[in-house]
């Protein structure tokens, strides 16, 4: 892998304000921003990428690519938790295991808008129907690993008769607010087209970087708070943070040399495959499976596989497709 590529990522602004938010816990600053603001920043950020994405698939229409690419986004949202339940299981119990499994069978939005940056920084085209593949990831996930619960966990740990109200896990699934405004904003994005995307463009373009640097100062911070929780994880769960991202992108990549993706679409898709869930899934478990441990499954997301992903792993997994594209 070139070196270069780190370098470069890594001197990216929004990359280097993750580092001042991990920074300022580590030698104890004060620094604190009110927690309105990333709430309000993160739902831009959905509301931006989705409503591009809704845009750029009117221009590129639903072709036979489109279709390949979105159904292999399910296929993975939907494998991904049912291997890595069975690795958990090995050392933890099967609430945790299936909770941590959901995680990682969704997606980050955080790091799939990162790698973007990235790409544009090196001039790689890639197109907007990706978000389409971002949005249908998230749901799948949640609803395969309280699957997993309801085959498993339930009635097995405790001897208790548990009963899933499969309404309330289809409603947290498909109408939790990152899901329900990112896939709102890709329908208005594709209702609307060019006008829309004329009418919005200063605000959805223009502050957009601003908004994510300021977003990732606010996520350095919160990773740094907690590292303190991999303490309670153990050496296993935090190779597991690190090494699942690297199999589940490297089959993402397989993937997507099979079905012909270009350089561009092929590294988003391999950051969606690596990258976990700490917004959704984490809301949605702790509803739905108050049994399993929050510290574990927000904990190896936030703070290991998310600085993994931005720092190493997404010029690690372009090394990869110029390896098996050249």
């Amino acid at each position: 892998m070139d070196v270069s590529l780190i370098i470069s990522n890594i001197l990216n602004p929004p990359v280097l304000f993750f580092f001042l938010g991990m920074t300022a816990v580590f030698v104890k600053s004060d620094l604190e921003i009110p927690a309105p603001i990333p709430k309000l920043f993160s739902l831009y950020l959905l509301f931006a990428i989705g409503f591009k994405g809704g845009v750029e698939l009117v221009k590129s229409g639903i072709t036979q690519d489109v279709m390949l690419t979105l159904g292999a986004a399910i296929l993975m949202a939907c494998f991904v938790p049912v291997y890595t339940f069975f690795i958990l299981k090995i050392k933890l119990g099967n609430y945790d295991a299936a909770a941590i499994a959901a995680t990682y069978g969704s997606i980050s939005a955080v790091t799939f808008i990162t790698a973007s940056a990235f790409l544009t920084e090196l001039d790689i085209a890639f197109d907007g129907f990706m978000v389409a593949a971002l949005a249908l990831m998230e749901s799948p996930a949640i609803i395969v690993g309280l699957i997993l619960v309801n085959l498993f966990a339930a009635n097995k740990e405790d001897g208790k008769e548990q009963d899933f109200e499969w309404s309330e896990v289809l409603r947290e699934a498909f109408l939790n607010s990152s899901v329900f405004l990112l896939v709102g904003s890709l329908i208005i994005g594709v209702l609307t087209g060019e006008h829309g995307w004329e009418v919005l463009e200063p605000f959805t373009q223009g502050l957009f970087y601003g908004v994510l640097t300021f977003f990732l100062l606010d996520m350095g911070l919160v990773a740094a708070r907690r590292i303190k929780d991999l303490q309670k994880t153990g050496v296993f769960l935090v190779g597991f943070a690190i090494l699942i991202p690297i199999l589940n992108a490297g089959i993402g990549l397989v993937i997507a040399k099979l079905i012909g993706m270009s350089v561009g679409n092929a590294l988003l898709f391999s950051v969606l495959c690596a990258s976990a869930s700490y917004i959704a899934v984490p809301a949605a478990m702790r509803m739905t499976v108050p049994e399993a441990n929050p510290s574990l499954y927000v904990s190896t997301a936030l703070a290991v596989t998310f600085p993994f992903n931005i720092i190493v792993g997404i010029p690690l997994y372009l090394a990869g497709i110029e390896f098996l594209w050249s």
